[in-house]
């Protein structure tokens, strides 16, 4: 373990999955934990709550699939590779190559649509499940309106086709990443220095910024079929599911009702509100450790 683990007290290490070589840092011992970043960030969103949770559990925090330091295969034009249901897979790949069959998850923003999926295809290895400020994909695109499309215009920005917006955020990739991240934080909030460095140095590869463009081209195909799939079939999250959200992004005349939304997804529902905006991994770590520490600590 270097002194310069990207998240204190853990060890940073690579795996080589089937879609290529992924990093991941790990610390603790227990009951295994998944921990699953969003965008436009990496496993450095955790660098406040993942410590806290070693305490209990064995954590393993990854980069998702075309993020971060992990692999960042070629698309194609179905939208299979970036879709959900394939950055899921990678992850029960990863975590059997560690040793565990069954385990909990927490996904924030994207993290938290791989980690659905995770629940919905692979209902054995999902103990617990935690989603972190979102509702379905299919949910969240069902209800846009005009306050929501003004808030997520990044969805149908991201989805436009190759290369309108790899071209557009590569002229000031930096200026973008920094405009994206300020603009959903609640006002005032200062990003930790080593995770902005660790996001910038991911954004500033061309190749990243296509995987992320690719990820929301698969969110408006690929992942709204599946969700519409397993709507129509009446699947449901068998774990028991805990859903936390942030407060101040809720009062931008969205009006969500988070937990209204996952009920009919899953069997147990319970959840609520942080003060703050969309990062609650950075902007409330201690609550958020103690909300997951709880929720997966109650496993049977």
């Amino acid at each position: 373990m270097s002194s310069g683990a990207l998240i204190p007290g853990f060890a940073d290490r690579t795996v080589r999955l089937a879609a290529g070589q992924f990093a991941y840092s790990i610390a603790g011992e227990g009951p295994p934990v998944l921990l699953l970043h969003g965008y436009p960030q990496s496993r450095a969103c955790w660098r406040a709550v993942a410590p806290r949770l070693a305490e209990r559990f064995t954590v393993v925090a990854p980069d998702l699939r075309g993020y971060g330091d992990s692999a960042k295969p070629a698309s194609d034009p179905e939208h299979l590779t970036y879709a959900k249901r394939a950055m899921a897979a990678d992850m029960v790949e990863l975590m059997a190559q560690l040793g565990f069959d069954r385990f909990a998850v927490a996904g924030h923003d994207r993290g938290g649509r791989v980690a659905y999926r995770l629940a919905l295809d692979h209902p054995v290895a999902v103990a617990r499940l935690a989603v972190l400020d979102i509702a379905t994909t299919l949910d969240t695109f069902d209800r846009t309106g005009k306050f929501m499309a003004l808030g997520t215009y990044h969805w149908f920005f991201l989805a436009q086709p190759f290369d309108l917006p790899e071209r557009l955020i590569g002229a000031e990739p930096e200026f973008y990443l920094r405009w994206t991240l300020k603009s959903w934080a609640a006002a005032g909030f200062r990003f930790d220095d080593k995770a902005m460095a660790h996001y910038l140095k991911a954004f500033s590869d061309s190749a990243a910024r296509h995987a992320m463009c690719e990820d929301y081209r698969a969110g408006a195909t690929r992942d709204c079929e599946n969700d519409a799939a397993d709507r129509a079939a009446g699947t449901r999250i068998a774990a028991p599911l805990l859903c936390l959200w942030g407060e101040r992004r809720n009062k931008d005349g969205r009006d969500f009702d988070y937990l209204g939304f996952w009920r009919p997804w899953a069997h147990e529902v319970r959840g609520r509100a942080l003060d703050c905006g969309h990062f609650l991994p950075e902007e409330r770590p201690k609550e958020v450790a103690d909300e997951l520490a709880r929720f997966f600590g109650a496993a049977d």
